[in-house]
Protein backbone atom coordinates (compact mmCIF):
# COMPACT_ATOMS: atom_id res chain seq x y z
CA UNK A 1 0.00 0.00 0.00
CA UNK A 2 0.94 3.71 -0.23
CA UNK A 3 2.37 5.63 2.18
CA UNK A 4 -0.52 7.98 4.59
CA UNK A 5 0.27 11.55 4.00
CA UNK A 6 -0.89 14.07 7.11
CA UNK A 7 -1.14 17.29 6.66
CA UNK A 8 1.04 18.78 9.43
CA UNK A 9 -0.21 21.99 10.68
CA UNK A 10 3.46 22.73 12.43
CA UNK A 11 5.22 22.42 8.75
CA UNK A 12 2.03 23.64 6.83
CA UNK A 13 2.36 20.77 4.51
CA UNK A 14 1.41 17.06 3.84
CA UNK A 15 4.09 14.82 5.46
CA UNK A 16 4.56 10.74 5.06
CA UNK A 17 3.72 9.68 8.33
CA UNK A 18 6.19 6.90 9.90
CA UNK A 19 5.95 6.47 13.25
CA UNK A 20 9.45 6.89 15.82
CA UNK A 21 8.93 3.73 17.47
CA UNK A 22 8.11 0.91 14.49
CA UNK A 23 4.75 -0.27 14.29
CA UNK A 24 3.76 1.88 17.21
CA UNK A 25 2.16 5.08 17.10
CA UNK A 26 2.09 7.39 20.36
CA UNK A 27 -0.87 9.76 20.01
CA UNK A 28 -2.11 12.46 22.21
CA UNK A 29 -6.24 13.97 21.82
CA UNK A 30 -7.31 17.36 23.55
CA UNK A 31 -10.59 15.66 24.78
CA UNK A 32 -13.36 17.55 26.74
CA UNK A 33 -13.12 20.35 29.51
CA UNK A 34 -15.73 18.53 31.81
CA UNK A 35 -17.65 21.72 32.75
CA UNK A 36 -20.58 20.79 30.52
CA UNK A 37 -22.07 18.65 27.88
CA UNK A 38 -19.86 18.28 24.82
CA UNK A 39 -21.55 19.84 21.64
CA UNK A 40 -21.42 18.89 17.83
CA UNK A 41 -18.49 20.92 16.80
CA UNK A 42 -16.74 18.89 19.89
CA UNK A 43 -17.80 15.61 18.30
CA UNK A 44 -16.60 16.54 14.70
CA UNK A 45 -13.15 16.95 16.01
CA UNK A 46 -13.93 13.30 18.67
CA UNK A 47 -14.90 11.45 15.11
CA UNK A 48 -11.88 12.85 13.53
CA UNK A 49 -9.85 11.30 15.91
CA UNK A 50 -11.32 8.18 16.05
CA UNK A 51 -11.51 7.91 12.32
CA UNK A 52 -7.51 8.66 12.36
CA UNK A 53 -7.12 5.87 14.96
CA UNK A 54 -9.17 3.35 13.48
CA UNK A 55 -7.43 3.66 9.84
CA UNK A 56 -4.01 3.83 11.71
CA UNK A 57 -5.11 0.81 12.94
CA UNK A 58 -6.28 -0.77 9.54
CA UNK A 59 -2.90 -0.53 8.35
CA UNK A 60 -1.77 -2.71 11.44
CA UNK A 61 -0.05 -0.16 13.75
CA UNK A 62 -0.06 -0.78 17.51
CA UNK A 63 -1.91 2.25 19.02
CA UNK A 64 -0.50 4.13 22.45
CA UNK A 65 -3.24 6.60 22.33
CA UNK A 66 -3.94 8.95 24.96
CA UNK A 67 -6.93 10.99 25.53
CA UNK A 68 -7.48 13.92 28.54
CA UNK A 69 -10.08 14.80 30.66
CA UNK A 70 -9.64 18.67 31.90
CA UNK A 71 -11.60 18.07 35.21
CA UNK A 72 -10.33 21.41 36.93
CA UNK A 73 -10.39 25.44 35.15
CA UNK A 74 -12.53 28.16 36.42
CA UNK A 75 -15.50 27.49 35.01
CA UNK A 76 -15.45 23.83 36.73
CA UNK A 77 -14.82 25.53 40.00
CA UNK A 78 -16.78 28.59 39.92
CA UNK A 79 -20.09 25.94 38.52
CA UNK A 80 -19.51 23.49 41.46
CA UNK A 81 -19.47 26.29 43.98
CA UNK A 82 -22.19 27.73 42.84
CA UNK A 83 -23.78 24.55 43.15
CA UNK A 84 -22.74 23.64 46.12
CA UNK A 85 -20.54 20.40 45.78
CA UNK A 86 -17.10 19.61 45.32
CA UNK A 87 -15.57 19.72 41.76
CA UNK A 88 -14.86 15.85 41.28
CA UNK A 89 -18.77 15.34 42.16
CA UNK A 90 -19.61 18.33 39.57
CA UNK A 91 -17.58 16.83 36.90
CA UNK A 92 -18.81 12.97 37.35
CA UNK A 93 -21.41 14.06 36.18
CA UNK A 94 -20.29 15.59 32.81
CA UNK A 95 -17.46 12.96 32.47
CA UNK A 96 -20.05 10.11 32.61
CA UNK A 97 -22.69 11.97 29.51
CA UNK A 98 -19.15 11.97 27.84
CA UNK A 99 -18.52 8.52 27.85
CA UNK A 100 -22.22 7.66 27.15
CA UNK A 101 -22.18 10.02 24.61
CA UNK A 102 -18.75 8.64 23.25
CA UNK A 103 -20.49 4.81 22.99
CA UNK A 104 -23.21 6.14 21.25
CA UNK A 105 -21.21 7.43 17.93
CA UNK A 106 -18.97 4.33 18.16
CA UNK A 107 -15.63 6.45 19.10
CA UNK A 108 -13.27 3.74 20.52
CA UNK A 109 -11.58 4.51 23.90
CA UNK A 110 -8.06 5.13 23.85
CA UNK A 111 -5.91 3.14 25.81
CA UNK A 112 -5.53 5.79 28.65
CA UNK A 113 -8.10 8.06 29.32
CA UNK A 114 -6.89 10.19 31.75
CA UNK A 115 -8.06 12.77 34.08
CA UNK A 116 -6.15 16.23 35.15
CA UNK A 117 -6.92 16.24 39.03
CA UNK A 118 -5.08 12.73 38.61
CA UNK A 119 -1.82 14.16 37.44
CA UNK A 120 -1.29 17.44 40.11
CA UNK A 121 2.48 15.71 40.71
CA UNK A 122 3.44 15.29 37.49
CA UNK A 123 2.55 18.84 36.67
CA UNK A 124 4.25 20.11 39.66
CA UNK A 125 7.47 18.11 38.68
CA UNK A 126 7.41 19.87 35.37
CA UNK A 127 6.94 23.70 36.23
CA UNK A 128 9.70 22.76 38.66
CA UNK A 129 11.74 21.74 35.34
CA UNK A 130 10.93 25.11 33.74
CA UNK A 131 12.09 27.07 36.89
CA UNK A 132 15.37 25.22 37.36
CA UNK A 133 16.02 26.87 33.97
CA UNK A 134 14.88 30.05 34.83
CA UNK A 135 12.37 29.87 32.38
CA UNK A 136 9.22 30.29 35.11
CA UNK A 137 8.70 33.63 37.70
CA UNK A 138 6.12 33.98 40.51
CA UNK A 139 4.00 36.99 40.70
CA UNK A 140 0.93 37.45 43.66
CA UNK A 141 1.97 33.36 44.30
CA UNK A 142 1.25 32.08 40.76
CA UNK A 143 3.89 31.34 38.48
CA UNK A 144 4.47 32.22 35.40
CA UNK A 145 6.29 30.93 31.79
CA UNK A 146 8.02 33.44 30.48
CA UNK A 147 7.72 33.66 27.11
CA UNK A 148 11.17 35.69 26.01
CA UNK A 149 12.96 32.62 27.14
CA UNK A 150 11.59 30.34 24.05
CA UNK A 151 12.45 31.86 20.65
CA UNK A 152 10.74 29.10 18.87
CA UNK A 153 6.83 30.57 20.36
CA UNK A 154 4.54 31.31 17.25
CA UNK A 155 6.21 27.97 15.10
CA UNK A 156 2.62 25.81 15.16
CA UNK A 157 -0.20 28.50 14.57
CA UNK A 158 2.47 31.71 12.75
CA UNK A 159 1.15 33.89 15.50
CA UNK A 160 2.61 37.13 15.09
CA UNK A 161 3.75 38.33 18.61
CA UNK A 162 4.21 41.94 17.45
CA UNK A 163 0.75 43.28 18.13
CA UNK A 164 1.50 42.24 21.58
CA UNK A 165 3.74 44.40 23.36
CA UNK A 166 5.75 42.95 25.70
CA UNK A 167 6.28 44.81 28.96
CA UNK A 168 2.32 45.22 29.83
CA UNK A 169 0.47 44.56 32.61
CA UNK A 170 -2.40 42.49 32.07
CA UNK A 171 -4.66 40.52 33.71
CA UNK A 172 -5.30 37.27 32.54
CA UNK A 173 -7.23 34.26 33.82
CA UNK A 174 -7.43 37.06 37.01
CA UNK A 175 -3.92 36.56 37.83
CA UNK A 176 -1.44 39.28 37.37
CA UNK A 177 1.99 39.09 35.45
CA UNK A 178 4.90 40.93 33.64
CA UNK A 179 4.29 40.40 30.02
CA UNK A 180 1.20 40.24 27.92
CA UNK A 181 3.00 36.92 25.98
CA UNK A 182 3.32 35.13 29.32
CA UNK A 183 0.80 32.67 30.67
CA UNK A 184 0.02 30.76 33.98
CA UNK A 185 1.52 27.47 35.28
CA UNK A 186 0.24 27.34 38.25
CA UNK A 187 -2.39 29.86 39.75
CA UNK A 188 -2.43 30.75 43.26
CA UNK A 189 -5.91 30.23 45.04
CA UNK A 190 -8.70 32.96 45.55
CA UNK A 191 -10.66 33.21 48.53
CA UNK A 192 -13.14 29.70 49.03
CA UNK A 193 -11.26 28.32 45.45
CA UNK A 194 -10.03 24.76 45.52
CA UNK A 195 -6.81 24.54 45.82
CA UNK A 196 -3.89 21.78 46.25
CA UNK A 197 -1.22 22.31 48.83
CA UNK A 198 1.67 21.18 46.96
CA UNK A 199 6.23 22.03 47.56
CA UNK A 200 5.26 24.99 44.71
CA UNK A 201 3.14 26.52 46.94
CA UNK A 202 -0.92 26.40 47.11
CA UNK A 203 -2.98 26.65 43.85
CA UNK A 204 -4.03 24.58 40.78
CA UNK A 205 -2.65 24.19 37.72
CA UNK A 206 -3.04 26.35 34.49
CA UNK A 207 -4.88 24.71 31.33
CA UNK A 208 -1.64 24.29 29.06
CA UNK A 209 0.73 22.52 31.81
CA UNK A 210 -1.66 19.85 32.66
CA UNK A 211 -1.62 18.71 28.46
CA UNK A 212 2.56 18.99 28.66
CA UNK A 213 2.68 16.91 31.78
CA UNK A 214 0.44 14.42 30.93
CA UNK A 215 1.61 13.35 27.61
CA UNK A 216 4.96 13.12 28.69
CA UNK A 217 4.09 10.81 30.94
CA UNK A 218 2.27 8.05 28.74
CA UNK A 219 4.02 9.28 26.04
CA UNK A 220 7.69 9.86 26.57
CA UNK A 221 9.12 13.37 25.44
CA UNK A 222 8.58 13.40 21.68
CA UNK A 223 5.18 11.73 20.58
CA UNK A 224 4.07 11.19 16.80
CA UNK A 225 1.01 12.86 16.82
CA UNK A 226 -1.09 15.66 18.36
CA UNK A 227 -4.77 16.44 17.44
CA UNK A 228 -7.47 18.80 18.45
CA UNK A 229 -9.81 21.40 17.38
CA UNK A 230 -8.48 24.56 15.18
CA UNK A 231 -9.05 26.67 18.29
CA UNK A 232 -6.66 25.38 20.02
CA UNK A 233 -3.60 25.79 18.13
CA UNK A 234 -3.30 28.85 19.91
CA UNK A 235 -2.06 29.32 22.51
CA UNK A 236 -2.79 26.20 24.39
CA UNK A 237 -1.04 24.19 21.36
CA UNK A 238 1.84 26.77 21.27
CA UNK A 239 2.00 26.84 25.05
CA UNK A 240 2.01 22.80 25.23
CA UNK A 241 5.41 23.52 22.90
CA UNK A 242 6.84 26.11 24.88
CA UNK A 243 6.31 24.26 27.79
CA UNK A 244 8.00 20.71 26.55
CA UNK A 245 10.84 21.78 24.57
CA UNK A 246 12.02 24.31 26.94
CA UNK A 247 12.09 21.09 29.77
CA UNK A 248 13.24 18.43 27.74
CA UNK A 249 15.15 20.33 24.60
CA UNK A 250 13.34 18.11 22.18
CA UNK A 251 11.18 18.67 19.71
CA UNK A 252 7.11 17.53 21.77
CA UNK A 253 5.26 16.51 18.61
CA UNK A 254 6.02 15.17 15.03
CA UNK A 255 2.84 15.53 13.70
CA UNK A 256 -0.17 18.21 14.54
CA UNK A 257 -3.72 17.74 13.27
CA UNK A 258 -6.38 19.78 13.63
CA UNK A 259 -10.07 19.48 12.54
CA UNK A 260 -12.28 22.76 11.42
CA UNK A 261 -14.68 24.45 12.80
CA UNK A 262 -18.43 23.38 12.73
CA UNK A 263 -20.92 26.02 11.83
CA UNK A 264 -24.46 25.36 11.81
CA UNK A 265 -26.71 25.99 8.35
CA UNK A 266 -24.09 28.96 7.79
CA UNK A 267 -23.62 30.16 11.28
CA UNK A 268 -21.83 30.25 14.48
CA UNK A 269 -23.17 27.86 16.65
CA UNK A 270 -24.64 29.68 19.38
CA UNK A 271 -26.63 29.41 22.21
CA UNK A 272 -28.29 32.83 21.94
CA UNK A 273 -28.86 32.05 18.25
CA UNK A 274 -30.66 28.63 19.11
CA UNK A 275 -28.70 26.66 17.18
CA UNK A 276 -26.25 24.85 19.95
CA UNK A 277 -26.79 21.29 19.94
CA UNK A 278 -25.60 18.21 22.39
CA UNK A 279 -25.86 14.68 20.78
CA UNK A 280 -28.60 14.53 23.31
CA UNK A 281 -30.30 17.42 21.62
CA UNK A 282 -30.34 15.65 18.36
CA UNK A 283 -31.40 12.71 19.48
CA UNK A 284 -34.42 14.05 21.02
CA UNK A 285 -34.97 14.99 17.65
CA UNK A 286 -35.21 11.69 16.47
CA UNK A 287 -31.81 11.64 14.98
CA UNK A 288 -29.92 8.36 15.51
CA UNK A 289 -26.27 8.07 16.57
CA UNK A 290 -25.28 6.62 13.21
CA UNK A 291 -26.73 8.98 11.69
CA UNK A 292 -24.92 11.98 13.43
CA UNK A 293 -21.51 9.72 13.03
CA UNK A 294 -22.09 9.49 9.54
CA UNK A 295 -22.18 13.17 8.90
CA UNK A 296 -19.58 14.20 11.18
CA UNK A 297 -16.87 11.78 9.43
CA UNK A 298 -18.34 12.21 5.81
CA UNK A 299 -16.52 15.68 5.43
CA UNK A 300 -12.55 15.58 5.59
CA UNK A 301 -11.34 17.22 8.85
CA UNK A 302 -9.22 20.31 7.25
CA UNK A 303 -12.41 21.38 5.76
CA UNK A 304 -15.17 23.45 7.62
CA UNK A 305 -18.05 21.73 8.50
CA UNK A 306 -21.29 23.19 7.63
CA UNK A 307 -23.69 20.61 10.20
CA UNK A 308 -27.65 21.45 7.78
CA UNK A 309 -30.65 19.55 9.10
CA UNK A 310 -30.86 18.47 5.28
CA UNK A 311 -27.53 16.97 5.68
CA UNK A 312 -28.48 15.38 8.52
CA UNK A 313 -31.30 13.42 6.59
CA UNK A 314 -29.38 12.62 3.73
CA UNK A 315 -27.15 10.96 6.05
CA UNK A 316 -29.96 8.98 7.36
CA UNK A 317 -30.49 7.98 3.75
CA UNK A 318 -27.09 6.94 3.01
CA UNK A 319 -26.54 4.71 6.30
CA UNK A 320 -29.98 3.41 5.37
CA UNK A 321 -28.71 2.59 1.54
CA UNK A 322 -25.55 0.92 3.13
CA UNK A 323 -27.40 -1.07 5.54
CA UNK A 324 -29.78 -2.64 2.85
CA UNK A 325 -27.13 -3.36 0.58
CA UNK A 326 -25.46 -5.82 3.28
CA UNK A 327 -28.97 -7.01 3.65
CA UNK A 328 -29.16 -7.85 0.13
CA UNK A 329 -25.85 -9.75 -0.21
CA UNK A 330 -26.49 -11.71 2.88
CA UNK A 331 -29.99 -12.93 1.58
CA UNK A 332 -30.52 -12.67 -1.78
CA UNK A 333 -29.84 -15.79 -4.15
CA UNK A 334 -27.33 -15.27 -6.68
CA UNK A 335 -26.89 -17.71 -9.75
CA UNK A 336 -23.69 -19.97 -8.73
CA UNK A 337 -20.12 -19.19 -9.94
CA UNK A 338 -18.06 -16.02 -9.64
CA UNK A 339 -17.00 -13.39 -12.19
CA UNK A 340 -13.24 -12.04 -12.21
CA UNK A 341 -14.41 -9.09 -13.24
CA UNK A 342 -16.75 -8.31 -10.32
CA UNK A 343 -13.64 -9.57 -8.69
CA UNK A 344 -11.53 -6.88 -9.68
CA UNK A 345 -14.19 -3.78 -9.10
CA UNK A 346 -13.94 -4.68 -5.50
CA UNK A 347 -10.20 -4.44 -5.47
CA UNK A 348 -10.52 -1.74 -7.20
CA UNK A 349 -13.23 0.12 -4.78
CA UNK A 350 -10.56 -1.13 -1.63
CA UNK A 351 -7.84 0.55 -3.15
CA UNK A 352 -9.79 3.97 -3.89
CA UNK A 353 -10.96 3.61 -0.69
CA UNK A 354 -7.39 3.70 0.98
CA UNK A 355 -6.06 6.14 -1.47
CA UNK A 356 -8.46 8.18 -0.30
CA UNK A 357 -7.30 7.83 3.64
CA UNK A 358 -3.86 7.77 2.62
CA UNK A 359 -4.84 11.66 1.31
CA UNK A 360 -4.81 13.10 4.70
CA UNK A 361 -7.86 11.42 5.53
CA UNK A 362 -10.04 12.60 2.78
CA UNK A 363 -13.10 10.37 4.16
CA UNK A 364 -15.05 12.34 1.11
CA UNK A 365 -12.76 10.17 -1.14
CA UNK A 366 -12.98 6.86 0.75
CA UNK A 367 -16.72 7.38 0.69
CA UNK A 368 -17.27 8.02 -2.97
CA UNK A 369 -15.39 4.86 -3.49
CA UNK A 370 -17.91 2.84 -1.20
CA UNK A 371 -21.05 4.46 -2.94
CA UNK A 372 -19.60 3.51 -6.04
CA UNK A 373 -18.73 0.18 -5.72
CA UNK A 374 -22.70 -0.04 -3.74
CA UNK A 375 -24.09 1.72 -7.38
CA UNK A 376 -22.33 -1.13 -9.33
CA UNK A 377 -23.19 -3.96 -8.03
CA UNK A 378 -26.83 -3.22 -7.34
CA UNK A 379 -26.89 -2.86 -10.98
CA UNK A 380 -24.85 -6.08 -11.80
CA UNK A 381 -27.37 -7.46 -9.24
CA UNK A 382 -30.27 -6.18 -11.32
CA UNK A 383 -29.03 -7.50 -14.41
CA UNK A 384 -28.34 -10.65 -13.46
CA UNK A 385 -24.12 -10.72 -13.70
CA UNK A 386 -23.70 -10.83 -9.94
CA UNK A 387 -22.61 -14.41 -8.68
CA UNK A 388 -22.91 -16.07 -5.41
CA UNK A 389 -19.35 -16.42 -5.73
CA UNK A 390 -18.94 -12.66 -5.54
CA UNK A 391 -20.72 -11.80 -2.16
CA UNK A 392 -18.28 -12.68 0.05
CA UNK A 393 -15.70 -10.48 -1.57
CA UNK A 394 -18.31 -7.69 -1.43
CA UNK A 395 -18.91 -8.29 2.17
CA UNK A 396 -15.32 -8.25 2.88
CA UNK A 397 -15.10 -4.58 1.32
CA UNK A 398 -18.03 -3.47 3.37
CA UNK A 399 -16.32 -4.31 6.39
CA UNK A 400 -13.31 -3.14 5.94
CA UNK A 401 -15.40 0.56 5.25
CA UNK A 402 -17.15 0.13 8.22
CA UNK A 403 -13.72 -0.54 10.37
CA UNK A 404 -13.15 2.86 10.06
CA UNK A 405 -16.87 4.54 9.48
CA UNK A 406 -18.93 2.26 12.38
CA UNK A 407 -22.53 2.94 10.67
CA UNK A 408 -23.19 -0.95 9.41
CA UNK A 409 -24.34 -2.20 12.75
CA UNK A 410 -28.20 -1.72 13.07
CA UNK A 411 -28.02 -0.95 16.67
CA UNK A 412 -29.04 2.75 17.15
CA UNK A 413 -32.49 2.09 19.12
CA UNK A 414 -30.21 -0.27 21.71
CA UNK A 415 -27.99 2.34 22.11
CA UNK A 416 -31.02 5.24 22.58
CA UNK A 417 -32.54 2.98 25.45
CA UNK A 418 -29.62 2.21 27.16
CA UNK A 419 -29.58 6.29 27.35
CA UNK A 420 -33.03 6.63 28.52
CA UNK A 421 -33.51 8.77 25.20
CA UNK A 422 -35.20 6.17 23.16
CA UNK A 423 -38.29 8.07 21.55
CA UNK A 424 -41.14 6.31 20.17
CA UNK A 425 -39.93 4.31 16.72
CA UNK A 426 -42.03 6.61 14.92
CA UNK A 427 -40.03 9.26 15.53
CA UNK A 428 -36.91 8.07 15.14
CA UNK A 429 -37.02 7.57 11.50
CA UNK A 430 -36.62 11.10 9.28
CA UNK A 431 -39.08 11.00 5.99
CA UNK A 432 -36.08 11.15 3.70
CA UNK A 433 -34.93 8.27 5.00
CA UNK A 434 -38.89 6.41 4.39
CA UNK A 435 -39.22 7.87 1.21
CA UNK A 436 -35.45 6.11 0.46
CA UNK A 437 -36.58 2.56 1.78
CA UNK A 438 -39.83 3.18 -0.01
CA UNK A 439 -38.11 3.63 -3.15
CA UNK A 440 -35.94 0.88 -2.89
CA UNK A 441 -38.76 -1.67 -2.49
CA UNK A 442 -40.55 -0.23 -5.45
CA UNK A 443 -37.31 -0.99 -7.11
CA UNK A 444 -37.27 -4.52 -5.63
CA UNK A 445 -41.10 -4.95 -6.54
CA UNK A 446 -40.09 -4.38 -10.50
CA UNK A 447 -37.46 -7.05 -10.22
CA UNK A 448 -39.56 -9.30 -8.55
CA UNK A 449 -37.77 -9.73 -5.84
CA UNK A 450 -40.30 -10.09 -3.46
CA UNK A 451 -38.44 -11.31 -0.31
CA UNK A 452 -36.39 -8.21 -0.47
CA UNK A 453 -39.69 -5.76 -0.86
CA UNK A 454 -41.00 -7.94 2.01
CA UNK A 455 -38.31 -7.11 3.97
CA UNK A 456 -38.02 -3.65 3.70
CA UNK A 457 -42.20 -3.62 4.52
CA UNK A 458 -41.28 -5.63 7.67
CA UNK A 459 -38.23 -3.24 8.55
CA UNK A 460 -40.59 -0.43 8.57
CA UNK A 461 -43.38 -1.51 10.05
CA UNK A 462 -41.07 -2.55 12.96
CA UNK A 463 -40.26 1.25 12.48
CA UNK A 464 -43.82 2.38 13.10
CA UNK A 465 -44.28 2.84 9.62
CA UNK A 466 -47.86 1.55 7.55
CA UNK A 467 -46.91 0.82 3.54
CA UNK A 468 -50.43 0.92 1.69
CA UNK A 469 -50.00 -0.27 -2.13
CA UNK A 470 -52.15 2.11 -4.52
CA UNK A 471 -54.27 0.36 -7.65
CA UNK A 472 -51.72 2.15 -9.95
CA UNK A 473 -49.04 0.74 -8.67
CA UNK A 474 -47.79 3.13 -6.36
CA UNK A 475 -47.07 3.38 -2.72
CA UNK A 476 -48.12 5.45 0.48
CA UNK A 477 -46.71 5.52 4.09
CA UNK A 478 -48.05 6.82 7.39
CA UNK A 479 -46.67 6.54 10.79
CA UNK A 480 -48.52 4.16 13.49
Amino acid sequence: MAEILLENTLSGRKEPFVPLHDKEVRMYTCGPTVYDSAHIGNFRTFVFQDVLRRFLLLRGYKMLHVMNLTDVDDRIIQNAAAAGINIADYTATHIKTFLEDMDALNIERPEHLIRATEHIEDMVALIERLAAKTITYTSEGSIYYRIAKFPGYGKLSKIDLAGIQPGARVELDRYEKNDARDFALWKAPKPGEHFWQTRIGPGRPGWHIECSAMAMKYLGETIDIHTGGVDLAFPHHENEIAQSEAATGKPFARFWLHAEHLIVEGEKMSKSLGNFFTLRDLFAKGYKPSTIRFLLASVPYRRQFNFTFDSLQQAASSVERLRNFVYRLQNEKFPEGNTPAMAARIQQAEDDFHHGLEDDLNTAQALAAVFDLVRDINTAIDLKNFRAGDAPRALIAMTIFDAIFAVLLDDDAEKLRALGLAAPEAAQIADAEIESLVAERQAARKRRNFKAADGIRAQLDERGIILEDTKDGGVRWKRK
